[in-house]
């Protein structure tokens, strides 16, 4: 992985907001924002070294060279989700389309060597911790993270069942009065994804495309939903951003993701990618974020890892790093939230 020092950060602000520039260019542009003016000879040495880094490209020679951001620059750039998305949608200068070169440019880690002893060593006290626990605790600890991994995940999604609405559809089968059939089923229907993954971890150590879409066929049980591969285009709320609109482009898309997530070195990693690259992808027609948070839990749970809930998230800072993540394709935002997501999990659950 890659890590910017604030100046390389600048550098690659400014070419997250324009194609290329030249390097007499790019000066000029930097000095527009009133921040210190760096020599051309020092721009020169720095865009020498985020080619090396393969944050950069570079084409053209002598006074023709030109550089542009790269899928890899991007990936790592370090981007304020919130004040990004305070702008209108139709203003900000994130891409509009799918990133053909964004999945191939994952490299084989994306957390640093800190944050991996971070989450191992909360991983080392979650297992201590779940070791030998009587089958009744067992019981409880699972009904418990069930009810708020449905009650938030549904949350995000923008259903409107409390926590303990949630709880009682779970433990007594008693819905909310007020509420539509389809937010009641919702909550059902990610009970029920649960207990699949759960039950059928050790499949979840390779992903197939079969299990991603029974994963998925669960999720949207009596909600009126397709199963399979969409056929038609889809649209993001508050975005640019639109998916693929073909079918056989998202199914290579899939496959690619697929066999990105094998080859990613740590568990953790591979969870994270199966985050976000499935709800960028979307290839359903609805579901697709249900449907990556549930597997990454299956990835995780695979791993003999901590299943994750998302309660303690702010629905809003999650909305706004997957944004980030699809018109910037910077997973820079998100892999804060996953990391303190995969923390409290390990530390609140015993599964």
């Amino acid at each position: 992985m890659i890590q910017f020092s604030q100046k390389q950060q600048r550098i690659i602000n400014v070419f997250l907001q324009h194609e290329r520039f030249s390097s007499s260019g790019l000066r000029a542009e930097m000095s527009k924002n009133g921040a210190e003016l760096l020599s051309l000879v020092t721009i020169k040495r720095m865009l020498s070294v985020l080619v090396r880094q393969g944050a950069l490209k570079i084409s053209g020679a002598g006074r023709a060279t030109t550089y542009s951001i790269s899928a890899l620059g991007r990936i790592f750039a370090a981007v304020d989700a919130k004040e990004y998305c305070a702008v209108e949608p139709d203003k900000r200068y994130g891409q509009r389309g799918y990133n053909f070169d964004l999945l191939a440019a994952f490299p084989a880690e994306l957390f640093n060597a800190t944050e991996l002893a971070q989450m191992d060593n909360a991983t080392t006290e979650y297992r201590q911790r779940i070791k030998d626990l009587p089958p009744a605790i067992q019981k409880n600890e699972l009904e418990r993270l069930i009810i708020e991994l449905s009650w938030k995940s549904s949350k995000i999604e923008g259903n409107t069942y409390t926590l303990l609405d949630t709880e009682n559809l779970i433990r007594k089968n008693q819905a909310a009065a007020g509420k539509t059939r389809e937010e009641t089923q919702m909550i059902l229907n990610h009970k029920a994804a649960f207990d699949f993954i759960r039950t059928h971890k050790d499949d979840f150590r390779d992903i197939t495309r079969a299990g991603l879409e029974e994963l998925h066929a669960i999720l949207i049980k009596n909600l009126k939903v397709n199963t399979g591969f969409r056929k038609k285009p889809v649209g993001v709320l508050g975005s640019v951003y639109c998916p693929l609109d073909n079918v056989y482009q998202i199914t290579e898309a899939v496959e690619m993701l697929l066999v990105k997530i094998s080859t990613v070195a740590s568990p953790y990693a591979k969870a994270f990618l199966a985050l976000l690259g499935l709800a960028y992808i979307q290839p359903f027609e609805d579901g697709n974020k249900r449907t990556a948070r549930l597997l990454t839990n299956a990835i995780l749970l695979a791993h003999d890892l901590a299943p994750l809930s998302y309660r303690s998230v702010v629905e809003n800072d999650y909305r706004e790093a997957v944004l980030v993540f699809y018109e910037l394709n910077s997973i820079v935002s998100f892999k804060k939230i996953f990391i303190e997501q995969y923390l409290f999990a390990a530390k609140n659950y015993a599964v």
